[in-house]
């Protein structure tokens, strides 16, 4: 961690004070070269019997630790010889060609190691250096600048700690590109909602590699088989996926999943999300979870201060018409002169939601722009063969939308959207529980058991941008039609078949990429949740003053 802290101390802050950590290559190779000396082999002779004895000893993996200094090492290689003791560090890459041999956090590394040594009376004249890539060997100086610069490095982290305020992100630094925590960092983007002119590197958001495993036939069996999860489903036919590209998985219905498999994703700290058979959500397991205690705390605070949930819920809402009005800009089917009123009453009601002075008075705004919304959505339908059926004088047909119902939905457009809103849940948790945050404790909608407030809070500005957007895109694409819908005094559903499809359409937006409006970057919409759920945890620990929501154009 003082390693880390010389190098960033933004860094070792968000690995030692918040408990952050995500794998990358450099990581996986890093843990790869110190297998080699991971196996401790004998310990170190006492100094008295080091003195004594003139062969060579050398100690791996020898953890030591001080009170005085208030530090714990693990040392890689303990060299003693001719009564005194080389600490020996190893690391991955290629020796740098640096005036003093390797860069100051290395050597203040090497350099607290040395001193551990020393406070058990061991002599230790140098340390080194192994570069595992390049085969060479550098020798540390350990001076008096040296040593006094190590100390002062575990006394800085400490305190920064200590006063719980995390330092200021690295400004267009080189660091940053191969760092590890980059996307929980998010330096460039940190600066620049902080008013920088520089435009963010898109080094935080990285490929999708991983992808949702969702399960839907009936019947079906989630199985371990080695590094690759098995699916059994006598309808579909057996198929098997790698554990590595698997993000999430999600159960509809009656499928089960075998306890290997459950162990296994939960090592990997992958979750399982289990929905009905109609595509409600359920819950989530997963393993261990986030260890970033701090995060929750400032949640938790935030969320007993009426005053600061007041002020996120007008944003939220507003945030929410703001993308409503663009969903009917974009898609608006009929006469100019209704949009033209559609969009003015949103307008007025997201204007509104600056005055309210009270939460029960937001959702009544928010309540209002949503029948407006939904009067108007009819007239953002177009499935194939519209006109003919309008000929005919049978209007939409199955696809004719009043107005939102649920519980159950009683036609095909509102069961589609309720199916929407619960898988975008499910992805809204996963996201926040990744970051750290609880997602049952919210600051708009009322915590209740089993209820993922805060999902919920953050999922409003998303409704219509993903849920409501693939419902339209699926209608009026034909990508459902109306056979895929059964319907019975208890509601409208989608059949197997149709789900299937619909679920399908729903990820493959979560997979389309956007260009960020505050950014300028591109990312998928899938990734696009968990960066709002990390400036989220940024805007909660009080490093932004406003969380700041995405507004597409």
């Amino acid at each position: 961690m003082v390693n880390e802290f010389v190098y960033c101390p933004r860094l070792a802050y968000l690995m030692w004070g918040q408990a952050e950590w995500a794998e990358t290559g450099d990581t996986v190779d890093g843990r790869r070269v110190h297998a080699l000396v991971d196996r401790p082999n004998k310990p170190l002779p006492d100094p008295e019997a080091l003195e004594a004895d003139d062969n060579k000893v050398v100690s791996r993996s020898l953890t030591l630790s001080s009170e005085k200094l208030g530090v714990i090492a693990k040392i890689d290689i303990a060299e003693a010889e001719d009564g005194a003791v080389t600490p020996v560090d190893y690391k991955r890459g290629k020796r740098p060609h640096v005036a003093k041999g390797a860069y100051e956090p290395e050597r203040v590394q090497v350099c607290l190691q040395a001193l551990l040594l020393e406070e058990r009376g061991y002599k230790v004249e140098e340390g080194a250096i192994w570069y595992v890539e390049s085969r060479e060997r550098v020798r540390i100086v350990l001076d008096d600048e040296l040593r006094l610069a190590a100390r002062e490095a575990v006394s800085r982290l400490r305190l920064t700690v200590a006063h719980g305020r995390i330092p200021p992100p690295l400004s267009d630094s080189p660091k940053c590109p191969r760092c590890a925590l980059v996307s929980i960092c998010l330096p460039d983007e940190m600066r620049a909602l902080g008013g920088s002119d520089l435009a963010p590197r898109p080094i935080a958001i990285g490929a999708d590699e991983a992808l949702p495993l969702v399960v839907q036939s009936q019947r079906a069996r989630v199985s371990k088989e080695g590094e690759t999860l098995k699916v059994a489903d006598e309808e579909q036919g057996d198929t098997t996926v790698r554990l590595n590209d698997v993000s999430d998985v999600a159960l509809f219905g009656n499928v089960s999943i075998t306890t290997p498999a459950l162990a296994a994703l939960m090592d990997r700290e992958i979750p399982v999300a289990f929905h009905s058979h109609g595509g409600w959500f359920r819950g989530i397991a997963h393993g261990i979870g986030h260890r970033n205690v701090e995060v929750r705390t400032a949640q938790y605070q935030r969320s007993f201060d009426p005053t600061y949930c007041l002020a996120f819920a007008r944003d939220l809402v507003a945030a929410k018409i703001v993308n409503q009005r663009t969903i009917v800009r974009r898609n608006w089917r009929g006469d100019r002169e209704p949009r033209k009123a559609v969009l003015d009453r949103l307008n007025a009601a997201r204007r509104s939601t600056k005055r309210a002075t009270a939460v029960s008075a937001l959702l009544g705004l928010e309540g209002d722009a949503a029948a407006t919304y939904f009067r108007a959505y009819s007239d953002l339908l177009a499935p194939p063969g519209l006109k003919e059926s309008a000929e005919a004088g049978t209007g939409l047909a199955p696809f004719r939308f009043d107005a939102r119902n649920r519980r159950p939905p009683s036609d095909p457009v509102n069961a589609m959207l309720s199916l929407a809103y619960a898988m975008l849940t499910r992805h809204l948790t996963v996201a926040l529980a990744t970051v750290g945050l609880d997602p049952y404790r919210g600051f708009f909608h009322a915590p209740r058991y089993g209820k993922p407030a805060l999902a919920l809070d953050v999922m409003e500005p998303f409704r219509p941008i993903i849920a409501d957007s693939v419902v339209l895109s699926a209608v009026n694409t034909g990508e459902v039609s109306p056979r895929d819908f059964v319907s019975a005094p208890t509601g409208t559903s989608l059949t197997q078949a149709g789900r299937r499809r619909f679920v399908g359409a729903f990820e493959r937006r979560l997979s389309q990429e956007t260009t960020h409006p505050l950014f300028g970057y591109r990312l998928s919409m899938r990734r696009l949740l968990l960066l709002q759920a990390r400036l989220l945890c940024r805007h909660l620990l009080g490093e932004l003053p406003d969380y700041p929501h995405y507004l597409p154009r």
